[in-house]
């Protein structure tokens, strides 16, 4: 059996992604939107008592396509604790109005892949501690996908040895560091959680590094032969007054 990888959890996240019904959005009354733009601004307001609190992270971005119309992204300290931030959208007025596009459930981790520590109590850390719960970045673009690693009989990912998967993982991760600055990575586990077994979220200023980070690692063995992912998932940051336009008749 081939050494199993050690990993660092932080906060536990939550992709909710939704459509909007615009015919029951348009068939209702002014004083029925207006209620409802109401509820979601105080709801899009509470992240900040969060954030301030250190307890967690929110952020909203439109979705370009039709597999949504917009996906909120939420950090929370437990599963509870989103759990909790779902239901209170759900019973909002505005939720009614909208309809579940999908969602993806899983947890900030690092793993030992990048030697994330160096000895003594990693949760002492400041730098780790802040990867593992950060405050989501407010760039201008998303780009989220979840991943697995290969099990097929001839590319099983799963029978490497540690010093094979972390060889190659440290040539992927320099990949990905030759983007730092143009764009912020969030990796979140999801092995026993969801579907998928990792999420992958991107934030950037220029959407086109999406496509230019993503092309590049295609090249990469760790993707090319051991890579599976699921749908891409891009948008645009909406702000309290961005939201509110986006759903003006």
């Amino acid at each position: 059996m081939s050494d199993v990888a050690q990993t660092l959890e932080g906060w536990y996240s939550l992709h909710d992604l939704r459509s909007i019904d615009w015919e029951a959005w348009k068939s209702a009354d002014d004083e029925d939107r207006a209620m409802a733009l109401d509820e979601l601004q105080a709801f899009l307001q509470e992240w900040s008592h969060v954030e301030s609190a250190k307890k967690g992270s929110s952020t909203v971005y439109s979705i370009v396509g039709q597999k949504a119309d917009f996906i909120f992204m939420h950090l929370r300290e437990t599963l509870e604790d989103l759990n909790a931030v779902e239901t209170a959208f759900n019973k909002t007025m505005f939720a009614k109005y909208t309809t579940k596009a999908y969602s993806y459930v899983s947890v900030v981790e690092l793993s030992n892949y990048m030697h994330m520590s160096t000895g003594g109590d990693p949760m002492e850390n400041p730098e780790i501690v802040a990867r593992l719960k950060p405050i989501l970045p407010k760039n201008k673009y998303i780009c989220f996908y979840p991943m697995n690693k290969k099990r097929d009989l001839g590319d099983n990912w799963y029978m490497l040895s540690m010093d094979e998967r972390r060889s190659l993982m440290r040539s992927h991760g320099l990949i990905g560091r030759s983007y730092a600055g143009r764009v912020k990575q969030i990796i979140t586990g999801s092995v026993g959680l969801d579907d998928w077994e990792w999420g992958v979220t991107l934030f950037s200023e220029d959407a086109l590094q999406f496509k230019k980070l993503v092309y590049e690692m295609r090249f990469d063995e760790v993707s090319a032969r051991y890579g599976e992912f699921g749908a891409f998932y891009v948008g645009s940051l909406l702000n309290e007054q961005s939201f509110e336009n986006m759903l003006k008749l």
